[in-house]
């Protein structure tokens, strides 16, 4: 597919138009490779992929949140959980730092597209292991060129040599909070990141767990750039001061997008990528709709937003206790944070309705075992890859012709 790059702010002439690996193909074992054939083996794997639930299973998993959603969460303790939603997510990163969560090693294997590859290579990538897709990145970007602003060059190397690596431009967006920043115009022509050729935003960045596997994959890559965002500062300082954070690729900052008065460190329609993996779960089911059609502003034509979340009936919905349950299919858990579980068709009406094409939505079934315990847990989430438009204008008259057609 070739998607159509748009003049870039610090080059002015076009650029050769790279090939991005296809959301129609899928890897060649998409959601994993270990079938479970012969029962009798189950527990000689932590985890087996693709299971299918039988009808007495589905029926008592819906019986479960039946009983555990019986009993809703206080209205005013709902409220206070909304309001200071930033603060239990800050607690929790301070009390867990960078320890909670595992690396997303797992992310190019689902998600090639992070990495835009050429065409000759495009079949490779379903073989190749996260080091080589590492150096393929690497010998692609190499072949292309754009000449680097005066400004930005001397920026990234005084950016280098400063003790906790971080580039001034970085610095300058801890200011986004500022009312005198938010009521002020972003000024486009210069901007972290804006000589790339290829830009990635993650959502819900966390202590790292996504940023530092692609980061130190892409490390070689000059032309690549990665912002990272959430709403929890203690978070967004973990990944500052992480020893792989380097300015010169990455611009964490804080940022609530559920907040929509509030600017990016960049301009609408620049974004390649958008990662929003276990972060649309946290946010209230009412204002959902409304994250996912700003960020949809950010992306370029043929952007693509990749996601993956906590699918209805998961283990962790099955495990509330009653009392946890603040509205239909969504929780608070103990220290304040909340989880929703979704359905594909909720996945699909969402984001379509951001104006977003369907690239790929699947629900993700797998069985965890405890070898130790002789314990099984069903794991189920849901997983999508939307493309925005590349031509809204003809997409647009074609829908007006058809309908023209029809009266």
């Amino acid at each position: 597919m070739n998607v159509i790059w748009r003049n870039y702010i610090s080059c002015p002439r076009m650029r050769k138009v790279p090939h991005r690996y296809q959301s129609g193909c899928h890897p060649v074992a998409p959601l994993g490779s270990r079938i479970l054939t012969d029962p009798t083996k189950v527990f000689e794997h932590n985890m087996w992929d693709h299971m299918q639930w039988s009808k007495e299973e589905e029926a008592a998993a819906r019986k479960k949140v039946e009983e555990n959603s019986a009993v809703r969460v206080l209205l005013e303790e709902q409220v206070k959980y909304e309001s200071e939603a930033s603060k239990y997510w800050d607690t929790f990163y301070k009390i867990h730092k960078n320890k909670f969560f595992k690396d997303r090693n797992w992310l190019l294997r689902e998600f090639p597209e992070i990495l835009p590859v050429g065409q000759k290579t495009e079949e490779k990538v379903k073989e190749l292991s996260w080091n080589h897709v590492k150096i393929n990145a690497e010998s692609f970007f190499s072949k292309m060129h754009c000449p680097t602003m005066p400004e930005e060059k001397n920026h990234y190397k005084e950016s280098s040599g400063s003790s906790d690596g971080q580039s001034k431009a970085g610095s300058d967006f801890s200011k986004l909070d500022s009312e005198e920043y938010r009521e002020r115009p972003l000024k486009t022509e210069l901007f972290p990141g804006s000589n790339a050729a290829f830009r990635i935003l993650e959502v819900g960045c966390g202590a790292g767990n996504s940023v530092f596997p692609i980061l130190n994959t892409l490390q070689n890559v000059p032309e690549f750039f990665l912002y990272c965002c959430d709403f929890a500062s203690g978070a967004v300082e973990l990944v500052k001061s992480h020893a792989s954070y380097r300015a010169a690729q990455c611009c964490a900052f804080v940022h609530d997008v559920c907040d929509h008065g509030l600017p990016y460190p960049f301009p609408d329609g620049t974004l390649d990528v958008i990662l929003l993996v276990f972060v649309l779960s946290s946010i209230h089911p009412d204002r959902m709709q409304g994250v996912i059609n700003r960020l949809s502003k950010l992306l370029k034509p043929g952007g693509m937003l990749l996601f993956r979340d906590y699918g209805r009936y998961d283990k962790t919905q099955l495990r509330f206790k009653r009392g946890h349950c603040l509205s239909e299919n969504f929780y608070v858990r103990g220290d304040g944070t909340r989880a929703y579980f979704f359905t594909k068709g909720e996945v699909h009406n969402m984001f379509c309705k951001a104006g977003l094409d369907e690239k790929q939505n699947l629900v993700d079934r797998r069985l965890q075992v405890n070898r130790k315990k002789k314990v099984k847990m069903h794991r189920v989430w849901v997983q999508g890859k939307f493309q925005k438009p590349l031509h809204l204008t003809q997409k647009s008259s074609n829908l007006v012709f058809s309908v023209l057609s029809h009266e």
